[in-house]
C-alpha cells in the first residue's frame, strides 16, 4: 500500500499542477461557457481539458483503479481503490472572472480517503493531505486554529447544488449568521476546506453536498487537527451520498453541534 500511495501522490501532484496551470492560462480567454443543469451550474472548455489531463495521468499509471470525475462520471470497475476528480472546482467563480477556484484529486481506499491533493493555481498553492501523515501547503505543515469566542469566529458554509432555497438549509444558515461574526460561502469547496486547514476559518458546516471535491477537503481538515462530525455530533467516517457535516477545532465541537441543532430545529 505504501508503494501505491507514494506513486499516487506523485501522479496526483503532477496532474493537478498541469490542470491548474491550464486553467490559469485560460482565465482571461474565451472559456466557452454553457449551463449543464437546471440549477444554472456552469461548465467550461477548461473543465473538460483539465479533466482529460488528470484522467490520462491516472489511467496511465493505475489502469485498474476506478475513477469518478466531475464531468465524465464513472470509469473502470469497482475495487479497493477509487479516484475522485474535480478538474475545476469553482467553475461558477472562474466563469465570471473571480480567481477563486482549484483542482481537486482524492484517492479513496475501501471507502476511506487516504490522499487528497488540491492546487490553487492562481496563487500557486499546493495542498497535500495523507491519512496519518498530516496536511501541508507548499510543504509547510497546516494546523487548525483554536479561535476565540463564537462571536469573533468566521465559519464556512457549503451546500449542495440541489439544496437551493430549501427551508431547512436557509434556517440553519440564518442561525449561523446570528451566531458567528461572519459566514463565508466561496462556491469553491476545496479551497474553503484548505482555508479551514490552514487556520483562516474557524469551522465549517456542510449541508447535503457530496461531490468529487468533498473528501480531499475532509482529509485536509482532519489531518490539520479538525474534528469531523455529523449533525448529531457523532464522528463522520467513510463516505455518504447525503452528508451533513460539522468540522471545527475539537474544543469548539460542542458549541458548533448545539448551534447546528438549533438551526435544524428552527427549519
Amino acid at each position: 500500500m505504501e508503494a501505491i500511495l507514494s506513486a499516487a501522490r506523485e501522479v496526483a501532484i503532477d496532474a493537478v499542477k498541469q490542470a491548474g496551470q491550464l486553467a490559469k492560462q485560460y482565465f482571461d480567454q474565451e472559456k466557452e461557457i454553457v449551463e449543464k443543469d437546471e440549477f444554472g451550474d456552469l461548465v467550461t472548455i477548461v473543465d473538460h481539458k483539465a479533466e482529460a489531463i488528470i484522467l490520462q495521468a491516472i489511467l496511465s499509471r493505475f489502469p485498474d483503479h476506478q475513477i469518478r470525475s466531475e464531468e465524465t462520471g464513472w470509469t473502470g470497475d469497482e475495487g479497493d481503490w477509487l479516484w475522485l476528480v474535480d478538474p475545476l472546482d469553482g467553475t461558477n467563480n472562474y466563469a465570471i472572472g473571480l480567481p477563486v477556484y482549484g483542482v481537486s484529486v482524492t484517492l479513496i481506499y475501501r471507502k476511506e480517503p487516504v490522499l487528497g491533493v488540491v492546487y490553487e493555481s492562481h496563487l500557486d498553492n499546493l495542498y497535500v493531505a495523507e491519512k496519518g501523515n498530516g496536511a501541508t501547503c507548499n510543504g509547510v505543515p497546516l494546523s487548525m486554529r483554536k479561535g476565540s469566542t463564537l462571536r469573533k469566529m468566521t465559519a464556512g458554509w457549503i451546500q449542495g447544488h440541489q439544496v437551493q432555497k430549501e427551508s431547512g438549509a436557509m434556517a440553519l444558515k440564518h442561525r449561523l449568521d446570528q451566531s458567528f461574526k461572519r459566514v463565508l460561502r466561496l462556491w469553491a469547496p476545496s479551497i474553503q476546506w484548505c482555508m479551514l486547514a490552514r487556520g483562516d476559518l474557524d469551522g465549517m458546516v456542510l449541508y447535503n453536498s457530496e461531490g468529487d471535491d468533498l473528501y480531499a477537503g475532509l482529509l485536509m481538515a482532519r489531518e490539520a487537527g479538525a474534528v469531523i462530525l455529523d449533525f448529531q455530533g457523532e464522528p463522520f467516517e467513510g463516505m455518504s451520498p447525503e452528508p451533513y457535516i460539522i468540522a471545527c477545532h475539537p474544543e469548539h465541537a460542542e458549541a458548533f453541534v448545539e448551534i447546528v441543532r438549533q438551526g435544524v430545529a428552527e427549519g
